[in-house]
């Protein structure tokens, strides 16, 4: 139940809508990669600056970075936001897939709809702001804005520069089809390429005087499918080759680019050592040289009971995002481009969730129950690195359709839309309600650390060489 206190901080969202609307729709037209979100970042900085937040700009060994804060001492809540987009995802509003412009091919879309991600959780820490700014609870709020999420970059270097060393909980959200508390731990992961050197010549003419990088590259991916049958079966391993060369020339430059995920760190640690070993087996048989560049890794996702329970009741009280007509009437036919998936999520929610969604193809109740409760998600992000140095946890709230595939046109189509922009809305709003909650109660964020200390079993090691730097140039 919502005290009166508490709603009339809702205003601080609701008198903001357009602003923010106006905001998220900037960032979802720049749609910049990761680590190159110049235009996202200053637009985000600079509305914050304009609400009163003091404001860095660059954090850590990454320029796009932001974190902004307003009041002082403890408790330090922080919001979360990402603002980086994904390639080859042409940026329309529609419900049919269109060619993409013959100029742009490959032009950045927001797939994954953190467009709204990053602007919800500036409206979390402005409605925070407001209770901090009235007298209302004492503390500190902060905006972090993390790049590059899509190549789990961005928070990985933060937590490891320390920027977060003095926070005392931490608040996510995501955009999904349904509404609720998000319990799943993700996968650890290291992304890495493998650059084999050899030596050029003519294919037909000279070919015993080269010695092929390619030849190497496939030989190491022989190696590591063979190797696939000895790994643990919740690892996963894969990758893609990067050689431009004619087939009548032996290529003395060829590089692989290697994922390898497990749900625990010493895994992925142990798949990558004998994945070296195969780069070494490999350049060795085909008497060429390699060299490793070590990308990024990340941690697995450590829930916390505490941020649940607080998320989950805010959510409720809350209630789901306020969609309109036309939201509906958009989602209606945006659903006949996935009609299995569809079918898939309505069963979903109906047997898992005990939610009937036959006739709905926008979510707009919140699940009593948390989604994928404590499972392993087969995918990975940075948000893990943050979870283990500070009790962490996250929302999804329904910007997309039932069934609406990720990382697709589609999810871009949603992200700039309407549906979207209620979802950020609502993200607000909850994580706002949230951040309140704990700054009147700090007996819940000495909760959240019993509950972290009591989840964390080990130490937390960055996954990151200690004097690895951020790939500025490198594009999802």
């Amino acid at each position: 139940m919502i005290k009166s206190n508490e709603s009339k901080y809702f205003a601080a969202v609701d008198s903001r809508e357009a602003a923010l609307t106006e905001l998220s729709q900037k960032v979802w037209e720049y749609a910049e990669p990761g680590l190159q979100e110049k235009q996202s970042a200053k637009a985000i900085a600079d509305y914050l600056e304009s609400e009163g937040f003091r404001v860095q700009r660059g954090v850590g060994t990454i320029p796009t970075a932001i974190c902004a804060e307003y009041g002082s001492g403890h408790p330090v809540i922080a919001y979360l936001g990402e603002y980086d987009a994904l390639a080859r995802l042409d940026q329309k509003v529609v419900t049919h897939k269109e060619a993409a412009h013959p100029e742009e091919p490959d032009r950045y879309g927001h797939g994954c709809g953190h467009n709204n991600l990053g602007v919800g959780a500036v409206g979390a820490a402005i409605m925070l702001k407001e209770a901090i700014a009235a007298g209302e609870v004492k503390g500190t709020v902060r905006f972090y804005g993390c790049p590059a999420e899509e190549t789990l970059v961005g928070k990985v270097f933060m937590v490891r520069d320390g920027a977060f060393k003095d926070v005392d909980c931490a608040m996510t959200w995501h955009s999904h089809a349904y509404n609720g508390a998000w319990g799943a731990c993700y996968t650890c992961m290291n992304s890495v390429k493998f650059h084999f050197h050899g030596i050029a010549a003519h294919a037909a003419g000279h070919p015993f005087d080269g010695r092929s990088a390619l030849d190497a590259v496939e030989l190491m991916n022989v190696s590591a499918n063979y190797m696939r049958e000895h790994v643990k079966p919740d690892v996963r391993i894969h990758y893609a080759t990067i050689c431009s060369c004619a087939p009548n020339v032996v290529p003395d430059e060829c590089s692989v680019w290697y994922y390898i995920r497990a749900p625990k760190r010493k895994d992925v640690d142990e798949v990558y050592s004998w994945l070296c070993d195969c780069a070494k087996g490999a350049a060795l048989m085909t008497q060429t040289t390699f060299d490793i560049e070590f990308l990024t890794g990340c941690s697995e996702v450590m829930p916390n009971d505490v941020l649940e329970k607080v998320m989950l009741e805010a959510y409720k009280d809350t209630g789901a995002p306020k969609f309109t007509p036309e939201d509906y009437a958009f989602a209606k036919e945006i659903a006949e481009t996935y009609p299995e998936v569809l079918a898939r999520d309505r069963r979903v929610m109906k047997e898992e969730y005990g939610v009937n969604g036959d006739d709905k193809f926008l979510c707009d109740v919140v699940f009593d129950k948390v989604i994928e409760d404590r499972l392993v998600a087969p995918g990975s992000t940075d948000v893990g690195d943050v979870s283990h140095v500070v009790p962490t946890y996250q929302i999804y709230v329904a910007g997309q359709g039932i069934g609406c595939p990720g990382h697709s046109w589609q999810m871009t189509a949603y992200s700039g839309s309407h549906v979207g922009f209620a979802s950020m809305l609502c993200a607000a709003k909850v994580m706002g309600l949230s951040g309140l909650r704990l700054l009147e109660n700090p007996e819940l964020v000495k909760e959240a650390w019993d509950n972290f200390h009591k989840n964390q079993t080990e130490p937390y090691v960055s996954p990151l060489p200690a004097d690895l730097l951020p790939n500025l140039e490198q594009t999802n």
